[in-house]
């Protein structure tokens, strides 16, 4: 596969050779005094459910607002880069991700994350999870709290599929991912960074957030091994303010997770959650 060193201004290039609570206090005191007959208690209970059901609508209006608040972050449609939604926020911000999951070593890269509380989107192949074995390994990437992304079913390049194809690679596998872990993936990456009209409109549909990546380099041969993937992954010029990594489900990125993630600590990066990042399905 060709080289790929990927920036910001090298995105063109890269699509075309890459791999992949409230507590609002509404007051719901009765609003009668002392009930002398039954018209007085009816009146009483009337104004009560009324003030139950202000309440509810402030309380579902708060956490809008709070959910809203909650993103900080948004996807460059066209870089692929994670942005701040605002000045205040922390730019100096890098995103892992891990394509063709959960193939053999997704469950023990999400496993050694989490035991450093490193996020985290796995971006899953349906084929993958088919099987009992399969869907297994994506409830326990899931219940560790990692976000959970489609990738495609079979991991085409989508224009070179028909239209109604594209459609069942993506939708496919969000109901194979819906059917495991109860939620719609919110994030598409297609297979060799290649979209489509078609890719487009579904994801759209899907209210889906599409992304590529800023750099990679796990299948290259060159760096199959721990310490040169770690080296690159930390050293490349590409690594910068929003950086989107992208990583596969391999034995050498899985050697070598735990050092790009602290490095990249070690450099001042904080890597972002997921949950911080907008997306239509989740502003709704």
């Amino acid at each position: 596969m060709k080289t790929i060193l990927l920036g910001v201004s090298l995105m063109s290039a890269l699509i075309l050779s890459g791999c992949q609570t409230s507590d609002p206090s509404a007051d719901n005191s009765s609003t009668s005094s002392l009930a002398s007959n039954t018209s007085e208690s009816q009146s009483s209970s009337t104004e009560e459910s009324f003030t139950s059901e202000e309440s509810s609508e402030v309380q579902s209006s708060v956490e809008s607002s709070d959910k809203q608040e909650a993103f900080r972050y948004h996807i460059n449609p066209t870089t692929s880069v994670v942005e701040p939604n605002d000045e205040a926020t922390d730019s100096k911000v890098a995103l892992l991700t891990f394509d063709d999951s959960p193939d053999q070593h997704a469950v023990e890269i999400a496993e050694q994350l989490k035991a450093i509380n490193a996020p985290a989107i796995f971006f899953v192949n349906g084929m993958y999870i088919e099987s009992d074995e399969g869907k297994a390994k994506l409830k326990q990437i899931y219940d560790m709290g990692f976000e959970i992304g489609n990738h495609t079913q079979t991991h085409p390049n989508l224009s070179t599929i028909s239209s109604e194809e594209q459609r069942e690679e993506i939708l496919q596998t969000n109901q194979l991912i819906y059917e495991v872990t109860g939620e719609k993936p919110r994030f598409f990456r297609a297979p060799h960074g290649v979209t489509t009209e078609t890719s487009d409109a579904v994801i759209a549909q899907e209210d889906m957030v599409s992304m590529n990546w800023t750099y990679g380099y796990d299948w290259e041969a060159d760096y199959q091994t721990s310490e040169a993937l770690s080296d690159i992954m930390l050293n490349t010029e590409y690594l910068n303010n929003g950086a989107n990594l992208l990583m596969h489900d391999r034995s050498w990125t899985n050697e070598a997770v735990i050092s790009i993630a602290e490095g990249l600590i070690e450099k001042g990066y904080t890597l972002v959650d997921p949950n911080l990042i907008e997306s239509p399905e989740r502003e709704e």
